[in-house]
């Protein structure tokens, strides 16, 4: 990786280097299929990343920033991506939407088709994806199953793309988050980080956590409340794959001097409907990121959270420079393009 200093890194007006291998301008360059195989067509979970894959995809992903600063290119002109979403999305549909338009594709989109397709009179799932990939060239599927992209991407002739499978996972959300901590850490290995909030249902920080398993030194502080703590699959995989991890389940001192060595403060909503909920809404903010967990944060850490927020991050630290989320969501346009270039180019 092109060698720039820590302080450079952490100027939001420094203008960043546009990293390429020699091959890189070579017509139909694929990192998915150059170190995979061309039989992978489909992006469904973080396990099937290596992090040679994820390194391409990263110098890729640079060089989208440069695309899409410059006014965008036409390197998709022809192609069409279909956005399905079951579930409610703004930011993910969004952001693949205008990373498609960015390289000068088409879109196709539809939000809760259950209400009025064929899904409405009890179409199936498969039957509208094989409908589907007729119109287009991607589809980008969000489902509130968990195990749904996998059975589209069983039956689909063009690539499936998973934003989203209920409490299961959401890949390119966790590539943009690592993408996230790579530029701000200068690489992944040896970064520590604290996820807190609903860590049972969060399908952001069950991919994370894959992703972060494949790379050394990594140190991670799991903070929960007992009923929201993360689920024994990812427990599992944590310990088979000798990742450091520590499980915490109150505020209080402990989680205090984690917060003074973590790099990364990784937050997420505990459920909305205890939000509004007054007996509850005192437990939910002994979670959240207030000026007081600023005053207890080093200084080099960065604050991360997948959106929507409610009060899980107050509003007043969204001025902090320690406040990544905001950087976190450009980045997901950039990480969307990679990935879309990268299916897509080859058959232009």
């Amino acid at each position: 990786m092109h060698p720039v200093s820590r302080v450079r890194r952490r100027d939001r007006n420094y203008r960043w280097p546009v990293l390429r291998r020699a091959s890189d301008s070579r017509r139909g360059w694929h990192p998915f299929r150059e170190t995979l195989g061309v039989s992978v067509r489909h992006i469904i979970d973080a396990q099937q990343f290596d992090k040679k894959t994820i390194t391409l995809l990263f110098h890729a992903t640079e060089r989208m920033e440069h695309i899409a600063k410059s006014g965008g290119s036409s390197e998709l002109r022809g192609k069409i991506m279909g956005t399905l979403f079951y579930s409610i999305s703004t930011r993910t549909r969004l952001s693949f939407e205008a990373a498609m338009l960015r390289l000068g594709g088409n879109v196709v989109s539809t939000e809760h088709p259950q209400e009025f397709s064929d899904a409405a009179i009890g179409g199936t799932l498969e039957d509208t994806i094989r409908m589907m990939d007729s119109f287009v060239d991607v589809i980008v599927l969000r489902h509130p199953q968990e195990g749904s992209a996998e059975r589209a991407a069983a039956v689909s002739r063009v690539p499936i793309i998973n934003a989203g499978d209920g409490g299961g996972q959401h890949p390119t959300q966790a590539l943009l988050d690592l993408y996230t901590i790579y530029r701000a850490m200068d690489g992944i290995d040896g970064v520590s980080v604290v996820m807190m909030g609903d860590l049972a249902n969060s399908r952001t920080v069950r991919s994370l956590c894959y992703f972060l398993g494949k790379y050394t030194g990594v140190k991670l502080w799991l903070v929960a409340p007992p009923q929201h703590a993360m689920r024994p699959d990812i427990i599992d995989y944590l310990t088979r794959h000798g990742v450091s991890f520590t499980q915490i389940s109150a505020a209080g001192d402990q989680l205090n001097e984690v917060l003074r060595i973590a790099d990364v403060v990784y937050q997420t909503d505990l459920p909305p409907d205890q939000a509004h909920t007054s007996k509850q809404h005192p437990a939910r903010m002994d979670f959240a990121i207030t000026h007081q967990v600023l005053e207890v944060m080093r200084q080099r850490a960065i604050i991360m959270h997948p959106f929507p927020r409610t009060v899980a991050i107050a509003r007043d630290v969204d001025h902090d420079r320690r406040a990544f989320y905001f950087q976190q969501i450009a980045n997901g346009l950039y990480i969307r393009m990679a990935i879309l270039h990268n299916l897509l180019a080859s058959k232009t």
